[in-house]
């Protein structure tokens, strides 16, 4: 299935743009997007949340940046009980919108949080970040290493980021340095008595230009499982 170009990673996986101590900056940033249309993603739930959560018994799941709901209420169809979080009060309200449309509202919180500054308690059997790239400068490391915190033991950190510029891009920012899934290991710096690497890889994603055409992108997919200790895993 192809997915349309309208992706939460956008920009830069950096950031170029304002730092985070420019308080209210990313919400800024993210309004003006979704408010620029009636709809900014696909509305499909993303390739790699299918193919890594399929085979994960559901329990309680933490969807970062969530955007519009797609993944979160995959999820929630599938019997899990999820925290989607944005820093965009309009995605979220969007997101809530469809999942009261596909009858699963009771089965998702949603939340506003810029991760730059806060973010949501408890842990989780699955904590999902795709696309965690903007071009309003983010501490994506720090934030990926508050989500591996919030795994519960026996649970699972999902982390899939862009590995390249899509097809169609003609004049890319040279600057720019997509994370390889070894970087993404590296940022989270996980021990490996507590933590097992089950999937680092890139890949070819098919997905729909901006004109229609058929085009591609390169993404990264880290998945990694919290052993549990207290039963001997």
């Amino acid at each position: 299935m192809t997915e349309k170009t309208t992706e939460k990673a956008a920009g830069s996986p950096g950031g170029t743009g304002p730092t985070p101590s420019d308080e209210g900056a990313a919400e800024e940033f993210w309004e003006a997007r979704y408010r620029a249309g009636e709809r900014l993603f696909s509305g499909e739930p993303n390739v790699a949340l299918r193919t890594e959560a399929s085979d994960l018994p559901p329990g309680r799941a933490l969807d970062l940046g969530c955007g519009e709901g797609a993944d979160a209420i995959w999820l929630a169809q599938r019997g899990w009980r999820v925290t989607a979080v944005d820093v965009s009060p309009t995605a979220l309200l969007r997101g809530a919108r469809h999942a009261r449309a596909a009858g699963v509202d009771d089965r998702v919180a949603w939340h506003r949080h810029d991760l730059a500054r806060s973010f949501p308690t408890g842990t989780f059997d699955l904590v999902s970040a795709h696309f965690l790239h903007s071009p309003v400068e983010l501490p994506r490391g720090q934030i990926l290493r508050t989500a591996a915190a919030a795994v519960a033991p026996g649970g699972t950190l999902l982390v899939v980021g862009h590995a390249g510029w899509p097809s169609w891009e003609t004049a890319p920012d040279p600057h720019v340095v997509f994370p390889t899934p070894d970087d993404v290991l590296a940022d989270l710096a996980l021990s490996p008595r507590e933590w097992e690497v089950r999937v680092a890889t890139t890949y070819d994603r098919q997905l729909t230009g901006p004109d229609g055409q058929p085009a591609s992108r390169r993404d990264n997919t880290v998945r990694v499982w919290r052993r549990d200790t207290s039963a001997g895993g």
